[in-house]
């Protein structure tokens, strides 16, 4: 079952060519996200059961948007470095370290896959622009 998710949830993320999906994205509720380990080309790892095992006091603030909410993009601060436990397409449990925009992505992606939508943690002012911003630009 996980399996056949995550082979759907990768084609969406080639079609979008987003950096990362999470299962919520194709209507499933799975503990499964997809992330691009790198901006261009897009070369994707899928991470079944993921799980934040520590991440940095360093906190940094970067652009983030949602294909689901095409034109909302907002400044969050997220850590600078995150590791993630996951299981592979084969079982096998992992652990990595991703730096950067890379820790950006699953972290935005594993909230996602945890019910916490990108915007939740603005204030209801900038909430409000960056929704009105995404209706103006999708007409």
């Amino acid at each position: 079952m996980l399996l056949a998710t995550g082979a759907r949830l990768l084609a969406a993320a080639e079609a979008a060519k987003a950096y990362g999906l999470a299962a919520a994205h194709i209507g499933e509720i799975a503990p499964v996200v997809v992330i691009s380990e790198d901006v261009e080309p897009r070369d994707y790892l899928l991470l079944y059961n993921p799980r934040v095992v520590a991440v940095s006091d360093t906190l940094e603030r970067g652009e983030e948007g949602s294909v689901s909410l095409p034109g909302a993009r907002v400044q969050i601060e997220r850590p600078d470095w995150a590791e993630i436990a996951f299981m592979d397409e084969t079982g096998a449990l992992q652990s990595r370290r991703f730096e950067g925009f890379l820790a950006r992505v699953a972290l935005h992606e594993i909230d996602q896959m945890q019910g916490v939508f990108f915007l939740d943690g603005l204030s209801r002012l900038k909430r409000e622009m960056a929704l009105k911003k995404a209706k103006k630009l999708a007409g």
